[in-house]
């Protein structure tokens, strides 16, 4: 008991539907906490330093979302699992298929602690 929820970080371009189908997917499971921001200027929410210090695990939805946070935020990302999902951007905010890509894609790559 009293183990510390697991903070993940999904970003995407714009934060427009992958970004938040994931963040909205995964806060309502136990033991984590989910966040999402995009990498464009132009994002709903632009990821920040502070969402990156915040998050134990980031996910991207793209390779060019890992190589921009590796651009900006270097040291940053460095040090923390970045996994990209290659979820291409054709989905609208929680589309059925995106929510089942997420589902299938993402727990496998959470670290369990006891399960």
């Amino acid at each position: 008991m009293g183990t510390a929820l697991q903070k993940l970080l999904f970003v995407c371009s714009r934060n427009q539907w992958r970004s938040p189908t994931a963040e909205a997917v995964f806060r309502g499971w136990p033991g984590v906490s989910a966040r999402s921001a995009g990498t464009s200027p132009n994002a709903r929410r632009t990821v920040s330093a502070a969402d990156l210090r915040w998050a134990d695990v980031v996910f991207v939805m793209e390779g060019k979302h890992r190589d921009r946070l590796r651009a900006t935020f270097g040291r940053l990302v460095q040090h923390k699992p970045l996994h990209v999902l290659d979820i291409p951007d054709e989905y609208k905010f929680m589309d059925p298929e995106l929510v089942e890509i997420l589902e299938a894609q993402v727990p496998p790559l959470l670290d369990d602690g006891d399960a």
